[in-house]
């Protein structure tokens, strides 16, 4: 009799209010786990019970629909009934990623899976580089054996990392931006977390997500964020109907680029069959070594692109804001005079420029200055020009052109990128769209600039300005002190008081560079941009127009165009190279799994195999069927993989009856594990582990006509032939759902676990699976 194990208790929780239909999952890298606390929110816990995060949308009927970690515990997938999967970050509480992928309205999201490749050649497991007998007599004549090896020069420079120098970008003001990351970019802890930086050790690694719906919609993404395209799938007609699946499981092994997909049909309330689909994602076997690089700079460029929109707002926001109050106050005596009918057309600007020059104050402006505007009026027109003013400097100083900085050096590594490919379409782009962008680039830090230096000037010229308006109060306001207030008046710099008065009061120059802008001019733009010109000369011929006082009503210097314009071109480089991948996608041979009783737990595990020159790849399904509790079905399905492309499939199967107990559940570790949740009665719960790649499970060729034979076990068979596990627990938990985790080095050392949740949808325990009873830690 084989030795039994306890396992030990690692934390219990008790979850308020208990998870709806078991939308629960442990973080596989950090004690936290995620699921929903009602229908509509979302809740992250620690392993002690302490919340650290709750969201909700906005939408009433929005809720959870599924969830699934990252590999390295590092996001949150969250598919909300909207048809959005959001990403949430480790480090935030806000969504990080948002991609719509479906209609609400027609279908919605059923499953969410992730998976790491390792990308082109390197996808054996072999060395990075295999050393020439010459490079060996170098590196031990340049290096002694205290030294490092010689690295690979062209490969480090490749991946070497310029944005590293920069200064870190900085988080944007709570109030004032506007949409889905108007609070996403609000802390360092956000902006760190979202731009960290490429990491060399992680450049052959490419991570693949892959979302389903109910209506047999696949939609695929990479480096988080970065989206191939959706794609459909449908069942053979094989007598003449087709049957609407939805995807269920998907599982995938690093060294092979074709995963496997598992549908069931989303029709039947009894899953009698599940179909095993392999997909083919070529693109990461042929793809260039710089692959990771492509995908990471263009994933960073769109978080750029998100980061600089919500700046554009706020800076729009900023100016606006000092010009919203003094309108207000200006507009007040403008009426004032127009109604009085003594001025014929004069302003307030013709009036303050004449009691500027000559001393003299029109009765109607006094009348405003003394007992409309007065001291409260004055401060309050002072603080919202000074304080907008000085925001809005900021935000181009610290930035927005930080930003724009660091995406010229990300274009510059994607035209380099796009020269190296420019003879193939691989890549999905050229190096004449990304100069035209590095076009659009220049002419915002040209813009940025010119904001700049505006900002500085009408700072400077409202505060004398400003000092001179409340000399104005005061004097008109008192009968005394004459003297003090002259001697006052004879340090004022009226040459800026009067260049204010003319040239910012009744309309500030930067409402060239941060005013909306109407469609139909933003297309005009747009085309005349498009006839062949460069937008900086464009650009450029706008602004010498505006520096000499000609009237220019072209859109070139709007922020808010350039803008636009920008992140249209940038959509297309982007849609180009999602066009280019989704290309080389393609489903392989389906693979029908069919039983008389209707599926009730299944899990499946992907492998690989390279005992010849073509890789195989081996996808192992576990599962149990309704009204049959004690048997556990193992498929094993066998497929060659050439050049990323999968072929015939080959499934075999084993079956094993274990006693009289009844199975809750069962999942896979890794390649050599899979554990069954089993319960006897009378005795401690267990947890067995049965090595499903042994060929002592005696597997049989599987045809949907042939019968399973089955490996009966009595009780104590079960007990002596598989290693067991005792779950210590009260007599009343029943767990109906368990989890798997392996051992973790990502945060500190933490062990491979077992978690279970209670049939209460409450109770939730985690166990520490025995050291060295299992292998593979993860530690990325």
């Amino acid at each position: 009799m084989t030795e039994t194990i306890e396992l030990r208790l690692l934390s219990e929780s008790r979850l308020d209010p208990k998870a709806r239909d078991g939308l629960l999952t442990y973080n596989p890298s950090v004690e936290l786990f995620a699921g929903t606390a009602g229908p509509k929110t979302l809740q992250i816990w620690r392993s002690n019970g302490q919340v650290v995060t709750k969201s909700s949308q906005r939408g009433e009927k929005d809720s959870v629909e599924t969830l699934r970690w990252k590999a390295d515990g590092q996001f949150l997938a969250v598919g909300w009934s909207d048809g959005v999967v959001r990403l949430m970050g480790l480090e935030t509480n806000k969504a990080v990623h948002q991609m719509p992928v479906c209609d609400a309205a027609k279908s919605k999201i059923a499953c969410i899976g992730w998976a790491r490749n390792i990308a082109g050649r390197r996808s054996r497991s072999t060395p990075t580089s295999t050393s020439a007998p010459w490079k060996d007599i170098i590196s031990r004549d340049i290096f002694p054996s205290d030294r490092k090896a010689a690295v690979d020069l062209p490969r480090e420079l490749t991946f070497l990392e310029v944005e590293t120098a920069l200064p870190k970008l900085s988080p944007l003001p709570a109030s004032g931006g506007s949409g889905d990351d108007s609070f996403v970019f609000t802390t360092r802890a956000s902006l760190e977390f979202l731009f960290q930086p490429f990491a060399p050790h992680d450049s052959d690694n490419v991570d693949v997500m892959i979302v389903g719906t109910n209506d047999g919609q696949i939609h695929v993404s990479i480096y988080d964020s970065f989206v191939i395209g959706t794609f459909k799938y449908t069942l053979p007609q094989y007598s003449g109907e087709s049957v609407p699946l939805q995807l269920c499981h998907h599982a995938a092994h690093p060294d092979l680029s074709t995963h496997m997909l598992v549908f069931k049909p989303s029709t039947e309330a009894k899953v009698t069959t599940i179909y095993l689909v392999p997909i083919d994602l070529t693109f990461i076997h042929s793809s260039p070594e710089n692959l990771s690089l492509l995908a990471s700079k263009t994933t960073t460029l769109q978080k750029l692109l998100r980061y600089v929109k919500q700046v554009q707002m706020h800076m729009m926001h900023e100016w606006q804001s000092t010009r919203e109050l003094p309108t207000r106050f200006l507009n007040s005596i403008n009426e004032t005079l127009r109604e009085s009918g003594n001025y014929g057309e004069m302003d307030v600007g013709q009036a303050m420029y004449h009691s500027v020059v000559t001393g003299h104050t029109f009765p109607e402006v006094k009348e405003w200055l003394v007992d409309q505007l007065a001291e409260r009026g004055h401060k309050r027109w002072d603080k919202a020009v000074v304080s907008g003013l000085q925001a809005l400097r900021g935000l181009v100083h610290e930035k927005f052109l930080p930003a724009l900085e660091r995406i010229g050096i990300i274009l510059s590594r994607l035209l380099g990128i796009a020269r190296f490919h420019e003879s193939k379409a691989e890549i999905g782009f050229t190096s004449a769209q990304i100069t035209r962008i590095m076009d659009i680039v220049s002419c915002l830090m040209l813009v940025g600039h010119k904001i700049l230096l505006v900002v500085m000037e009408e700072l400077e010229l409202f505060q004398s300005f400003s000092i001179w308006l409340r000399h104005e109060i005061d004097r008109l306001a008192s009968s005394s002190a004459i003297e003090e207030l002259t001697e006052k008046e004879a340090t004022m710099e009226h040459g800026k008081i009067l260049a204010y008065i003319q040239q910012y009061m009744p309309a500030s120059p930067l409402r060239h560079y941060l005013s909306n802008v109407p469609a139909d001019h933003a297309d005009s733009g747009r085309q005349q941009a498009e006839s062949g010109s460069s937008l900086l000369e464009l650009l450029s011929k706008q602004l010498k127009k505006q520096d000499a006082g000609q009237s220019d009503e072209s859109t070139f210097a709007q922020i808010e165009f350039l803008g636009g314009y920008f992140g249209s071109k940038a959509e297309e480089i982007f849609q180009g190279i999602a066009e280019a991948e989704k290309r080389s996608v393609r489903f392989g041979q389906l693979t029908a799994i069919e039983l008389e009783n209707g599926v009730s737990k299944f899990d499946v595990l992907m492998s690989a195999t390279f005992d010849t020159d073509t890789p195989h790849g081996v996808t192992y399904t576990a599962l149990t069927t309704n009204g049959n509790e004690s048997s556990v079905y193992v498929f094993r399905s066998t497929m060659s993989v050439l050049n990323g492309i999968s072929g015939y499939v080959a499934t075999e199967v084993s079956c094993m009856i274990l006693g009289d107990g009844k199975v809750l559940d069962l999942k896979f570790l890794n390649d050599d594990t899979l554990f069954v949740l089993w319960a006897l009665g009378g005795e401690p719960l267990r947890v067995v582990k049965i090595p499903h790649k042994s060929n002592e499970m005696g597997y049989q060729p599987y045809t949907t006509e042939r019968n399973i034979i089955p490996h009966v076990l009595r009780n104590y068979q079960v007990t002596s032939v598989f290693l067991n596990m005792t779950v210590p627990c009260e007599p009343g938990f029943v767990p109906t759902q368990m989890e798997v985790k392996q051992a973790s080095s990502k945060r500190g050392k933490t062990p491979a676990k077992i978690c279970l949740l209670g049939s209460d949808f409450q109770t939730y325990k985690v166990y520490a699976l025995p050291e060295g009873l299992v292998g593979g830690t993860v530690s990325s």
